[in-house]
């Protein structure tokens, strides 16, 4: 499969937080057409369907798509989708895949929403919470996990701070962003605390929005408008045991299944990459990609950026020109559990990113997902 499936294009509704008084359905719908329409296709053209929520038969009656042969809801993050729709294409399931998800501010992610008796009925399983109230999943399990980061590597909230720092000098970059207030450390260091030691912008932005990406094979999209995005390798990886309280070490998880397995699998790794897109849905995580993918030693994340901050910039450069999360990230730009950071990454290597464009972009990294079931990678190129 190795660079014969492609990303032909990828668009964005732009990303709000706070109610942006529409629906899953439709946020997901206006993202759709704008990536059928800048690869100069129809409706007719798409006959496959792959995305999270809505679901995929809401998404096809709402488009009007005749005909699907092939169609699938993964889990999130995102990586999951591009990944299963790229094995579906080259399988010959289908021709072209129609990659979607809406983010939304939901009563499981925000109190907010919660209060909303109409967000309340949107949120499937809500009368039977899953995490729960009191586990150490989810949110928790990442305090926890902060915590023992802290603990082992002797490091301090700054470490941190630095990842957010980032995200938002980024995000006031991209006008899709629904965070873009500029953000000092001070600023970091005094915000509300959630669950100690992670604070309000630890953790990633609750918001509505939507992407979408037109996912064939690279013969055709070679052949439409925008320069194609090949995919070189795709990889979700998971360890046993995997639950939040009962892995063994910030190192046994699924991140370095991802790495070892891109590195065995891809043509590039870090030396050569113009891009990088550590996840950040919890700003730990994002320290764990970047020391996982052999940037610096274990718990030297946090001084690692630093090095290479640019105060001129206001943002992370690595060796001076490899910028990490430019379009702001989950922790800036929004929760979008990996969309923004693919959409992004296609965005640069066509040369489509605006103010934030890095200069002859041809490759690359996403390391998307967390810790425990969820860890995940990408390698893109031009082509």
């Amino acid at each position: 499969m190795k660079d014969n499936v492609a990303i032909a294009g990828a668009a964005t509704t732009g990303f709000v937080a706070k109610n942006s008084g529409r629906s899953q359905t439709s946020l997901a719908a206006e993202a759709a057409i704008a990536a059928i329409r800048q690869c100069g296709l129809g409706k007719n053209d798409i006959d496959g369907l792959c995305g999270s929520w809505p679901a995929a038969r809401e998404l096809q009656s709402a488009l009007g798509l005749p005909r699907l042969t092939w169609f699938g809801n993964p889990f999130i993050p995102m990586v999951d989708h591009v990944a299963t729709a790229a094995a579906a294409v080259h399988a010959g399931l289908c021709d072209t895949v129609l990659v979607y998800h809406a983010a939304y501010r939901a009563a499981w992610n925000t109190a907010g929403a919660l209060k909303d008796p109409f967000r309340r009925i949107a949120t499937p399983g809500l009368s039977d919470p899953h995490p729960g109230p009191d586990t150490v999943a989810a949110a928790a399990g990442y305090t926890a996990w902060a915590s023992r980061y802290i603990y082992e590597f002797h490091t301090k909230r700054q470490d941190f701070g630095i990842v957010a720092l980032n995200a938002r000098a980024n995000a006031m970059r991209n006008p899709a962003a629904a965070m873009r207030e500029p953000m000092s450390m001070d600023d970091y260091l005094n915000a509300r605390m959630i669950r100690d030691p992670l604070c309000l912008y630890d953790m990633d932005v609750a918001v509505d929005g939507a992407d979408a990406f037109i996912v064939t094979t690279t013969e055709r999209a070679r052949d439409l408008p925008l320069p194609p995005v090949l995919i070189n390798a795709a990889v979700l990886g998971q360890v046993s045991p995997n639950e939040e309280d009962q892995t063994a070490s910030l190192r046994a998880n699924g991140q370095p299944v991802v790495i070892e397995t891109l590195k065995a699998k891809g043509d590039f790794w870090i030396d050569d990459i113009d891009v990088y897109f550590p996840y950040d849905g919890f700003s730990p995580i994002a320290l764990n990609w970047i020391e996982n993918a052999g940037w610096c030693g274990p718990g030297e994340a946090g001084p690692f950026l630093r090095r290479h901050w640019m105060p001129d910039e206001g943002r992370v450069l690595i060796n001076g020109r490899i910028p990490v999360n430019p379009h702001g990230g989950s922790l800036s730009e929004g929760a979008t559990q990996g969309s923004g950071h693919i959409r992004e990454a296609v965005h640069q290597l066509q040369g489509r990113a605006g103010e934030r464009q890095v200069n002859g972009a041809k490759r690359a990294l996403i390391t998307a997902g967390g810790f425990f079931f969820n860890a995940q990678g990408l390698m893109l190129h031009t082509g």
